[in-house]
């Protein structure tokens, strides 16, 4: 099957949906998901779905705020830079094993940008 780029919410909601079953298992960092954050899977997929949606099809909709919920999450368990590094990893060879084109390449860009921010402000504190 020849692969096409990032075009709608499906693909979307695709591309979250495989990369969270990559990373609920990782030796790396699945245990922050199940046992340190204890996420509600029926809760936190919508959530990303309308986060990617936003960041990667200019979608309206989300409202949360992931910075206090990672600097939260730093305090249970420390994040570092391994954490951030698999994390996107995992979401790069996800992006693409199942999609190529201009919103694919933005996929991997723009999440390097935000684990670097976001890195960068858990570990300040800020």
């Amino acid at each position: 099957m020849a692969m096409h780029d990032i075009a709608d919410e499906g693909d979307v909601k695709r591309l979250v949906d495989t990369f969270y079953e990559k990373v609920l298992v990782d030796p790396v960092i699945g245990y922050i998901f199940t046992d340190v954050a204890a996420i509600s899977m029926e809760h936190h997929m919508p959530v990303l779905y309308s986060f990617w949606e936003m960041v990667l099809l200019a979608k309206e909709g989300y409202k949360d705020n992931p910075m206090a919920k990672h600097k939260a999450l730093n305090k249970l368990v420390p994040l570092t830079h391994e954490h951030f590094a698999r994390w996107l990893l995992l979401w790069e060879g996800n992006v693409k094993e199942q999609f190529e084109g201009v919103v694919a390449e933005q996929a991997i860009a723009r999440a390097k940008n935000i684990a670097a921010l976001m890195e960068y402000k858990v570990q300040q504190g800020k």
